[in-house]
């Protein structure tokens, strides 16, 4: 009977200690959630570099919390120090009633060191390194036109900074502040650095749902933009074939970062860190003299921050953060900055549609949001639906790379009004 005793207590132990004691049921539908953007990273393949990461540490985070976990720290007595086997000459002490405590931490867990990055302000410039890296400027160059649609494409941020804005007056108990409202709005331009950017300055406390729905949405472009774009464009508009781009010569890819970076600066120096870094590593690219660093940047660097990133953003979703009415209000209030965003673009597109007699596709519009190149990418792929002959790649990736910018400046904006 003694052995039975025993057996059941050793049971009752192990059960205690393990997560399905822990765990809430918060944590397991954000488990089923994570699931499900695994599955379309995996399957669907949509933006699985940014998508997979982030819904791994959403998983990992939920079954075991303590990986996220704070630094803490603890006023021990000497033999309470002396029993975890820790010499009490390391530690500071206190003097409280006559007694000396000594001042104990227990180490954070390892996704809360990783997230310093995010809280910081550190990832976000980095990643803008690696993608100046990546980014051929060449088509915004070869038509300048293009500034147009990536500034339009800006109107969803500062239109749902003001619908947000207004709920905060309206229902102070259920709405934001404005610096929670232009921390949203940000994402809107689908980019997610500038998101995490924004938000690390503005309104901290919600960096986890705000990086979480920015980063989501950027890798859900092909399931949002499709649909606005062929709702607010006709077949005609849709088969416009566009002209051949004019070449770009190598003094004018090399003097464009370097001018885009002066000018911002000045004008603008909440938007110099992102902007600067994305000037940086594009002029890395074109000046053809860095090429060991260019590729350091564009890949080992980028794909290390791209990981950490991912892995502690998600991390920030669990259960009892993420399932809230603010969480739902800040996943609402961004999915329409984005649509809004998409809708301009469209709408500037068909204005100038008009404007050159038809030799503008409104769809390259569409690629105004940061989603580098997914955008343009879908600008693409609607195109050749209505005409298999019709190539707007290259069209819609000045619109898309005038986004980056416009975001960064939108970011820039807001900063140095409500900061």
């Amino acid at each position: 009977m003694e052995i039975l005793q025993q057996l059941w207590k050793i049971i009752c132990q192990l059960i205690e200690s393990s997560g399905f004691a822990k765990l809430s049921w918060e944590n397991y539908i954000m488990v089923a959630v994570s699931f499900c953007l695994m599955y379309l990273a995996i399957k669907k393949q949509f933006e699985p570099l940014l998508l997979l990461p982030i819904a791994f540490g959403m998983c990992l985070v939920n079954l075991f919390p303590e990986i996220m976990g704070m630094p803490t720290t603890q006023m021990l007595t000497e033999a309470e120090i002396l029993a975890k086997g820790v010499n009490p000459a390391s530690y500071t002490t206190t003097i409280l009633n006559g007694e000396t405590y000594y001042n104990y931490t227990e180490y954070g867990g390892l996704f809360y060191y990783l997230y310093m990055g995010v809280k910081l302000g550190i990832y976000p410039p980095l990643i803008f390194l690696g993608i100046g890296c990546m980014t051929d400027f060449g088509p915004l160059i070869a038509n300048p036109k293009s500034f147009i649609l990536g500034a339009a494409a800006q109107i969803g941020i500062f239109l749902t900074f003001i619908i947000a804005t207004a709920i905060g007056y309206v229902a102070p108990d259920m709405g934001f502040t404005a610096s929670q409202a232009g921390s949203i709005a940000i994402i809107g331009g689908a980019d997610g650095p500038t998101a995490i950017f924004v938000t690390t300055k503005l309104a901290p406390e919600l960096l986890g749902p705000i990086a979480v729905a920015a980063y989501s949405y950027m890798a859900l472009v092909p399931i949002i933009q499709p649909p606005i774009m062929r709702a607010l464009t006709t077949k005609k508009e849709r088969s416009v074939v566009m002209g051949q781009l004019r070449p770009v010569s190598k003094l004018e890819r090399i003097l464009f970062p370097i001018i885009v970076v002066v000018v911002v600066a000045l004008l603008l120096p909440d938007a110099a860190p992102l902007v600067g870094m994305l000037m940086l590593g594009n002029l890395f690219k074109e000046s053809g003299v860095v090429d060991r660093i260019n590729k350091t940047a564009q890949n080992e660097l980028m794909n290390i921050i791209t990981i950490f990133l991912g892995v502690t953003v998600g991390a920030t979703a669990t259960g009892k953060v993420f399932l809230t009415w603010q969480t739902l209000g800040i996943v609402a209030l961004g999915l329409f900055a984005f649509c809004l965003a998409t809708a301009s673009g469209v709408i500037f597109g068909k204005i100038m549609y008009k404007a050159t007699g038809g030799k503008i596709n409104p769809l390259i519009g569409s690629a105004g949001v940061s989603a580098v190149p997914m955008a343009a990418r879908i600008s693409q792929k609607v195109g050749q639906e209505e005409n298999p002959g019709n190539f707007l790649l290259m069209h819609a990736m000045g619109p898309n790379v005038a986004g980056v910018i416009g975001s960064a400046v939108a970011a820039g904006v807001l900063l140095s009004v409500l900061k």
